[in-house]
């Protein structure tokens, strides 16, 4: 199997070692070196609709690039996206739901899946949710985080509430809920409103037992301060 590393303290790189035969799939453009051993195509994980799944519920790319060691064992290096940390973790005992833009990389083991769930019960009975990526199979994934990543346990009884923009992933075996906060003043609407379209006052309730990997920064906050400073 594939053998999954993080490489440096800011801003580290994915190494991943294959064998002879084995093969990787990571997001589009997330390759910085391979060796030539190594061989690098675009391709649809798991078929058409999952690919037009990935892409029109998550923002993903149509195509991933899949990393195959064809003509002897090789190393490569990979990155995400934006600055910030990376976790790797093992599919198989456990699987993962994970958040969108955190996918990095997984072996050809493990199966990413997006499964829709039920809008009404999102909206309006505070629980459920949109579109989430579950992992099946067996192997690693490698998620990334913009800033630094901490991993939270949750234990039986003692609840806990994660805004949406700063979950990375987490264990499937938790049960979740999605929840709108209320306390501005433009009521349930409003917030509504402004939740789906900056990301502002959706949390995450976590129970049961398990596992949620957080990211320090928020991706949705950090483009608007951005876009403000330059304007």
């Amino acid at each position: 199997m594939p053998v999954f590393t993080v490489t440096g303290d800011v801003d580290p790189f994915l190494h991943v070692s294959l064998r002879r035969g084995e093969t990787i799939y990571c997001e589009s453009d997330a390759m910085v070196m391979m060796e030539a051993t190594l061989d690098l195509k675009g391709k649809m994980k798991g078929g058409l609709g999952s690919a037009l799944m990935r892409t029109f519920a998550n923002g993903e790319s149509f195509f991933q690039q899949h990393i195959e060691a064809t003509r002897g064992d090789g190393d490569c290096l990979l990155s995400p996206t934006l600055p910030g940390a990376m976790q790797i973790v093992d599919v198989g005992k456990n699987n993962y739901i994970i958040s969108d833009g955190a996918f990095v990389a997984a072996s050809s083991g493990v199966d990413l899946k997006v499964r829709t769930q039920s809008v009404g019960n999102a909206l309006f009975a505070g629980s459920g949710g949109f579109f989430v990526t579950e992992t099946s199979g067996s192997g690693q994934l490698a998620v990334s985080g913009f800033g630094s990543m901490n991993v939270l346990d949750v234990e039986s009884g003692k609840d806990i509430i994660i805004d949406n923009s700063h979950v990375v992933c987490w264990d499937s075996t938790l049960k979740y809920e999605i929840s709108i906060t209320t306390g501005q003043s433009s009521g349930f609407l409003g917030n509504l409103v402004n939740s789906q379209t900056s990301g502002e006052g959706v949390v995450l309730r976590f129970s049961g037992r398990g596992k949620v990997y957080v990211c320090s920064r928020n991706r949705a906050a950090f483009k608007s301060w951005a876009q403000k400073a330059g304007s």
